[in-house]
């Protein structure tokens, strides 16, 4: 679904022991502090993770359920993307090569 895995990590972490500080989660999962707050940044991102409006060190991430379907209708976003892309790029190469075959 997108996510790495030292995010898959973080993410599970939190969605299982619910809101924590950054440096309970360096601790517990044996990461450095760098490889944490890249993936929180990541997840917060994704908008699967969030920091707490009172307490700006504690993060707290979506129920599974919810970050599923989060995660698959952003795929299907990308996927749509890739398509219409495809669909360009397939319009753009009919006539360049329309435009070489006419000047042969």
């Amino acid at each position: 679904m997108g996510l790495s895995e030292t995010d898959a990590r973080v993410y599970v972490y939190l969605a299982l022991k619910g809101p924590t500080e950054a440096g309970s989660i360096v601790d517990n999962l044996k990461m450095s502090r760098q490889q944490i707050y890249c993936s929180l940044k990541h997840l917060q991102d994704k908008r699967i993770v969030f920091v707490d409006s009172k307490n700006q060190g504690v993060f707290s991430a979506l129920l599974f359920e919810k970050a599923l379907e989060l995660l698959i209708e952003t795929e299907k976003e990308k996927t749509e993307i890739l398509q219409e892309t495809k669909k360009s790029i397939l319009q753009d190469l009919k006539t360049s090569t329309k435009k070489k075959n006419a000047n042969c």
